[in-house]
């Protein structure tokens, strides 16, 4: 199957927690040989629509994710967590083999939980930064930073 774009045509770095996973699954599913599938369905031929649903209900069950969870949020769970590993906008277009801001974009999400980890991280680099001017000797401070330590 060729790629919607050039784009998915890419060199993709996986972390290292998944080595073994992948390794194992590559021995033991997927074609051999650089151009062979890694998913192959039950006769050796490529997932068809038709079968690949119950697949994929049961590997949802076995891993303990909701029914509610479609096989597509798997992208959305990479781009989310490449996003929150401090990727930018242009390095996750990259992993994912997208060609516009906008594709990229539908697939990056904001939970409050990491709405509440990017008020932490704000507060404490606010924090540290007022901390080294309250350190600076008046006369290096700015006037602002003179007004606020009084």
């Amino acid at each position: 199957m060729t790629p919607k774009s050039d784009a998915g045509t890419r060199t993709i770095y996986l972390p290292a927690f998944l080595e073994r996973e992948v390794r194992w699954h590559m021995e033991s599913f997927a074609e051999e040989g650089p151009n062979g599938l890694v998913f192959v369905g039950e006769r050796g031929a490529p997932f068809r629509r038709s079968t690949f649903g119950k697949d994929w209900r049961e590997a949802r069950t076995v891993a303990g994710l909701p029914d509610n969870f479609r096989f597509y949020d798997l992208r959305h769970t990479g781009h989310t967590l490449s996003t929150r590993s401090g990727a930018t906008l242009k390095d996750t277009m990259v992993r994912a083999g997208q060609s516009s801001e906008k594709a990229a974009m539908i697939y990056q999400h904001s939970e409050e939980e990491r709405q509440q980890e990017v008020a932490g991280m704000l507060d404490r680099s606010v924090r540290k930064a007022r901390r080294v001017v309250a350190q600076k000797p008046d006369d290096q401070a700015s006037g602002t930073d003179v007004a606020r330590d009084r």
